[in-house]
Parts: structure tokens; sequence; C-alpha cells
């Protein structure tokens, strides 16, 4: 039988809920009431409560909302998906398959985490220029996959010590090369870390806007959009909270969607057929 949780447990867990749900209730309040409400009194204040669509409308009229997050989705989806694919390959091979400096490469590899990504951004944007690659979607992609490689790499490699080593040696008795292997054995069985990988990159490359805002001119994602709302000499509160509204609404849906794999660790972690 189950001990009962103490009382304080839910009231603090439910203190903390309220504290992240404040905010989001501001977001959607701010986007339906009139700016000269906001402004006077706050997103808060009920001495004229008053509703309207005008933030909304304006905001799919006058901007680009539409073509930024398609944009987004594409960088976010295409940085996410190459990353869930080549950490896993990265960390196979530094785990089960032996070759000169694998050591010293690994540490490199990892100790590149503590690189900030503030560092590589005059020296990317020298080498994108010279490569006539400012404006391109790869001039972002490629800094989102590799400057992820460390922590995702690491991850997934913790994951793999301990994977059962009776499963890679009996699929070289089987006859099975070592990209077999991994297609077939050690990727199926990694989804916990794969899908650990994807939420945290998905969240990180959406909700970047350093390096899209440097490298990107037209095709720009939501972040960049957000940025241009906020006018020079007024707030605009009512048009960024649209826009924040619908650039935090993806996340929360991959979040919720990708999240039960979190409990999969232990059948993931199993070779039997049960």
């Amino acid at each position: 039988m189950n001990a009962r949780a103490p009382l304080w447990i839910p009231v603090l867990v439910g203190l903390l809920a309220i504290l992240w749900i404040v905010p989001v209730v501001g977001l959607v309040l701010t986007s339906i009431r009139p700016a000269g409400d906001i402004a006077v009194g706050g997103w808060w204040s009920l001495h004229t409560l008053r509703f309207t669509l005008e933030a909304w409308q304006t905001v799919w009229t006058k901007y680009p909302l539409a073509p930024a997050f398609l944009s987004s989705l594409k960088l976010t989806g295409l940085a996410t998906l190459l990353t869930m694919l080549l950490a896993p390959a990265a960390a196979y091979a530094f785990q089960f398959l032996k070759f000169p400096g694998r050591r010293i490469l690994l540490l490199i590899v990892v100790n590149s985490f503590v690189l900030p990504q503030q560092v590589v951004i005059i020296p990317l944007f020298t080498l994108w220029r010279d490569l006539h690659m400012i404006d391109n979607v790869w001039a972002v992609l490629i800094p989102f996959v590799g400057l992820s490689f460390a922590w995702s790499i690491f991850l997934v490699q913790s994951f793999l010590a301990e994977f059962p080593s009776e499963l890679i040696e009996a699929s070289k008795i089987d006859g099975c090369t070592p990209i077999r292997t991994f297609f077939h054995v050690v990727l199926p069985n990694s989804l916990t870390p794969m899908a650990t990988v994807g939420i945290l990159q998905f969240l990180w490359c959406w909700n970047s806007m350093l390096l899209p805002m440097l490298y990107l001119r037209t095709d720009v994602p939501l972040t960049v959009l957000l940025a241009r709302i906020a006018g020079s000499f007024e707030p605009n509160l009512d048009q960024q909270s649209v826009a924040a509204i619908v650039t935090m609404a993806v996340p929360l849906v991959v979040f919720i969607v990708f999240q039960r794999f979190f409990a999969a660790d232990a059948r993931n972690r199993s070779g039997g057929k049960e």
C-alpha cells in the first residue's frame, strides 16, 4: 500500500502552478484588451473591463505572422531532426566503436559545452559573409545543430553507458555491421534519450532569436518578428502578447505529445521480449 503524501506537497505544487499560470493569463488578457486600458491600469485592472480582437487583427494583417510561423517550424524541425539523428550516431560511435583518439575526442566535444554561442557569432558572420550564405537557412541550421552536439552527445552517451552489451555482441554474432547494429538494435531501444534531445533541441531552437536575427534578412522566424513588433516609441504590448501566444503554443504542444517517452525508460533499456 502506498503511503499518502503529506498535505504540504500538493499545496506547494498548487502554489507553484498558480505562479506559472499567472503570466500566461496576463498574456491572454493583454492580447484581448484595448492598449489604452492596459497602459492606464495594467492587464489586471478591473476599472474598465473591455475586450477587443483588434490586436489579433492588426498582427495578422500588418505583420507576416503566418510566414514567420512556417519559417520557425522549418528551422526548428530540421535542426531537431538532424540533432536527433546525428547525436545518437556519434554517441554510439564513442561508446561501442574502437578508434584512435576516441576518449580525447569525446572530451573535446563535451568540453565545448562551456563555449557560449556569443563567442562564435563574429567568426561565423565573417565566414557566412565570405561564403555568401547570409540570409540562407543553412547559416542558422549549421550553428543550431553544431552548438547542440556537446550536450546532446553527452546525454545520449550517458544512456548508452548502461545499454545491454549483450545485444551488441548478439548482433555481431548474427553478422550485423556496426551501421546495421546502430539502426536495428541501438536506435529502436534509445527512444528515451532521443525524445529528450528532441524536446530540448526544439525548445532551444524555437525560442532562439540571436542567430536568426543576425544571419537572416527576409525569411525570419517568430522570435525575430516578435522583436520587430515592439515599437521604437510605443511598446505595443497587446500586439507583442499576440505574437508571444502564437510563439509559445507550439512548444507546449510538442512537450505534451513527447513527454510520455520519459516514462518509457525502463522498457527502452530492456532487451527482453516480454
